[in-house]
């Protein structure tokens, strides 16, 4: 490894789908993520450090706002999480890594009620605020979601 070459932190990608109850396209989105302080720290921490591990990551939405680096679950004051759907925040389900890439199956939220949805991130636990927010990401403008919609959410993580 040259001396110039370094590792940036992941970066991520979401690519959204939208789909009436009737499976007809309602939107589409991809956006780049903010990968936040604390999934930054969380980085290190786990992997550098040797403390804790967190296997599992689960998917949230987020209303109108924006987000900040310094975000975390239990403080972002720029913008709230949304919920238009039952039960907890869905589970991630990654793929194999290559090439320092890894892309999550499509990750289903069957939406129950009328919301807007401004974008979306990924965190170290299914409910509540004590866990790690990992990345946030801004969609380019806010959409609405209804009941019987679905959204299929795919994350791609890259250190390349």
């Amino acid at each position: 490894m040259l001396a110039a070459e370094v590792m940036n932190a992941p970066k991520g990608r979401f690519t959204i789908e939208c789909r009436d109850k009737s499976g007809g396209l309602k939107w589409t989105e991809e956006v780049d993520n903010t990968v936040l302080t604390a999934g930054k720290t969380d980085i290190v921490d786990k992997y550098l450090k040797g403390s804790s591990y967190t296997a599992g990551w689960f998917l949230l939405l987020k209303g109108s706002g924006s987000i900040a680096a310094g975000d975390t679950l239990a403080s972002h004051a720029g913008w709230s999480e949304v919920t238009p759907y039952a039960g907890n925040r869905p589970t991630v389900t990654w793929g194999t890594t290559s090439g320092g890439s890894n892309t999550s199956s499509g990750t289903v939220v069957t939406i129950n009620a009328t919301a807007t949805v401004a974008g979306c991130g990924i965190a170290s636990v299914n409910s509540g605020t004590s866990g790690v927010l990992y990345n946030m990401s801004d969609f380019a403008s806010p959409r609405s979601v209804a009941d019987g919609d679905t959204l299929t959410i795919t994350t791609t993580i890259s250190v390349s």
